[in-house]
């Protein structure tokens, strides 16, 4: 089975090798990654494992646009996406964590009936009180998580998609494919959730504007949970502040991104599973030549980066009021209030 992985970066060097060795691990087989804009030395790591055959490697051809779906609108000409089985579009801070089978893509396709495209729904992983940057797997770091049914006051909760090649794709999207126009009933394909169950027909069709990236989240994780780690440490948090969305231009990171996100009702070690195979995988990446110089220069310059920012008065002031924000959200504190 042939696994495509599509991605866009933008200064994500010390998590690339961990987020590359996990995919393979799950299944993935090629990956199509754009980047722009790089001084972390991601574009050279990529290039190092392009020479070495393991990823396509492209600079993003938006120019002041919307990044993501420019790159993603690039990325159905290529070989390398319009001849693989499945299609899986994420970000280098999503994990796809399996709970079928051994943790496998192939395993996940299979418990959830074999459709054309599995929808699964996020999971924000908090910053647990997290302050340095530590150059160990993320999934190891960071354990705490929301209440899995409620995010905020949002019962319905966004997804990514994994995509067979048979679905009648208009265009990708970064969070679901939108079909084809006048596809036939007979001809509708498959679709599930992160537990099996038929995606809602209003999400199929995007017939709902609000609901176009995700629906109601209890009981759609049976067999599948995307882990996003958007804020990782408080150092890689203000490094992702002044780097701005890989995906969107004039975006930025605000302390409602961060409170919406840092809820640490829950403890979630199930992704840990992986770890031997996971930490197998990344010494395997990082002896080919070139590549474990290439990481730590990565890394070096990350922390540079987080120190530089750290001891700017704004970023500074930031950082304090950050760790401070912990437990659930404002709208869901409003939520709690309410019901109470």
């Amino acid at each position: 089975m042939r696994i495509t992985a599509v991605t866009c970066v933008k200064n994500e060097g010390p998590f690339l090798i961990e987020w590359i060795a996990f995919n393979r691990v799950i299944g993935v087989t090629d990956f199509l990654f754009y980047s722009n804009d790089c001084s972390d030395g991601t574009d050279a790591i990529l290039d190092a494992l392009a020479a070495h055959g393991l990823v396509h490697h492209l600079p993003n051809p938006a120019e002041g646009r919307n990044y993501q779906m420019e790159a993603l609108k690039d990325a159905a000409r290529h070989g390398v996406v319009s001849d693989a089985d499945w299609v899986w579009i994420a970000d280098v801070d999503e994990f796809l964590n399996i709970h079928a089978g051994d943790g496998t893509i192939p395993d996940l396709i299979a418990a959830c009936g074999g459709p054309s495209a599995i929808s699964v729904t996020f999971q924000f992983m908090a910053n647990g009180g997290v302050t340095d940057f530590v150059d160990r797997p993320v999934i190891e770091q960071f354990t705490l998580t929301h209440d899995p049914d409620i995010w905020n006051d949002e019962l319905a909760q966004e997804v990514k998609t994994l995509i067979r090649a048979d679905f009648p794709v208009q265009y990708y999207g970064a969070h679901r494919p939108f079909m084809k126009k006048g596809v036939k009933k007979a001809g509708r394909p498959g679709w599930t959730d992160g537990s099996g169950r038929d995606v809602e027909w209003k999400f199929r069709t995007a017939a709902n504007k609000r609901r176009i990236r995700k629906f109601p989240a209890k009981g759609a994780r049976d067999f599948a949970t995307l882990n996003h780690y958007a804020l990782r440490s408080l150092d890689s948090y203000l490094v992702k502040n002044d780097r701005g969305d890989v995906n969107r231009e004039n975006r930025m990171f605000d302390d409602s991104y961060w409170r919406e996100r840092n809820d640490p009702a829950w403890e979630d070690r199930s992704i840990h599973r992986y770890l031997p195979r996971l930490e197998a995988e990344m010494a395997r990446l990082l002896a080919l030549p070139g590549l474990r110089a290439l990481h730590e220069a990565a890394v070096a310059a990350h922390r540079d980066k987080a120190a530089a920012l750290r001891s700017d008065p704004d970023f500074a002031a930031l950082a304090e009021r950050l760790m401070g924000l912990s437990g659930p959200g404002p709208k869901e504190r409003a939520l709690m209030e309410l019901l109470a």
